[in-house]
């Protein structure tokens, strides 16, 4: 079988989300025997034309130049080279600036399958013109698309009740982390099990504000690390609101996943405040982390961390919370138990790998 991945900056992964999908995607079918292509930026600092046996297609890119405009050239370029290979299935990784060019695929040679993410057109930071766009692009991305995989429960119901698409449900995927390292905690100024924390972008739908709100309630001096990048107009006027406060510490974006794994292992509470989107890979990797997770009380994060975790909706809630919770407590240990398992028996890479692989040889065309 030969495979296109399509809709990501590229691999090897320098960015998260749907790069580390495409990367680990690309990986398990290249030893499965499969022929992969993945398109990359020509800005990705990768240059290389293959890596570890799958082909790597670099096409021009003008986001540095243009900004967000500049994704849509990127995705033509990737189509316009598209069009000319011998692929029997094309993967696309998100739709929101290549479905545009949804009619250029060549579908009568190349099977589509899309996964839909999130419902980008929800997120509070877009005006209500880019909304409108964004939903217009979900209605394309369906148009367009042979096949259709949602990552999480919720958008799977959501899609059939909308267009009436049937979708496969293929979630995110995460590895289980093995080994915790306290000495990090020194670089931090951090004890063990002594301070909570967020990881998100510092956006409105991911209940940020809410959360600071309620460490503010709380009247807790513990540490509160507010992990993500921060020079954003949302992200300083949280600092603005926040500066006085000496126990919430913005630390910016990391990116290196042993030291975010450590930094979730020996949190007390790790918050979860995402509204928006399928199965999150933070989320995962916080579970993965044996993290005791207090998250937003909606469908997506229920979906996924049903009874094995607290909840919260409000900045009351989340102080009760920090006032009452002790992770060393061993009545927490089956939230934590339990959400490893999910990784183990329905999360981990190697299964998530498999039913794409699986997913791709029954959409194969029969006369391939």
């Amino acid at each position: 079988m030969r495979i296109a991945i399509l809709g990501t900056r590229g691999i090897p992964n320098h960015y998260g989300g749907f790069e580390q999908c495409a990367e680990y995607l690309a990986l398990g079918f290249v030893n499965m025997g499969f022929k992969v292509v993945v398109y990359n930026s020509h800005n990705h600092p990768y240059k290389e034309s293959t890596w570890e046996g799958i082909e790597i297609s670099h096409r021009y890119d003008p986001e540095f130049k243009w900004g967000t405009a500049g994704q849509f050239i990127y995705d033509l370029n990737c189509i316009l080279d598209l069009r000319k290979r011998d692929i029997d299935v094309v993967l696309q990784l998100g739709y929101t600036s290549s479905s545009v060019w949804g009619w250029l695929l060549p579908r009568k040679r190349m099977v589509v399958t899309t996964n839909m993410d999130g419902l980008e057109w929800k997120r509070s930071k877009y005006s209500n013109l880019v909304k409108k766009f964004l939903l217009y692009a979900e209605r394309l991305a369906v148009k367009y698309s042979d096949h259709l995989i949602a990552d999480s429960i919720g958008i799977r119901d959501y899609l059939k009740e909308k267009y009436n698409k049937t979708s496969i449900f293929i979630p995110y995927g995460a590895n289980l982390f093995q080994n915790p390292n306290q000495s990090l905690l020194q670089e931090y100024q951090l004890l063990p099990y002594q301070y909570n924390m967020l990881i998100a972008r510092l956006e409105p739908e991911n209940s940020i504000e809410v959360i600071l709100d309620g460490v503010v309630l709380s009247n807790s001096q513990q540490p509160f690390l507010v992990i993500g990048g921060h020079q954003t107009k949302f992200g300083e006027y949280l600092k603005s609101k926040f500066s006085g406060y000496e126990n919430i510490k913005f630390i910016g974006g990391i990116y290196d996943i042993d030291r975010l794994n450590n930094l979730r292992y020996y949190s007390n509470l790790y918050f979860h405040g995402h509204t928006v989107g399928g199965t999150n890979p933070s989320l995962l990797e916080a579970m993965a982390s044996n993290s005791l997770i207090c998250a937003n009380d909606n469908p997506f994060n229920g979906y996924i961390l049903g009874g094995d975790a607290l909840y919260f909706l409000t900045a009351q809630d989340v102080a009760n919370h920090i006032i009452k919770i002790d992770k060393t407590d061993p009545s927490n240990d089956r939230f934590l138990k339990n959400n490893r398992q999910k990784i183990r028996d329905i999360y981990s890479w190697d299964k998530i790998i498999n039913e794409y692989a699986d997913h791709l040889k029954d959409i194969l065309p029969d006369s391939l």
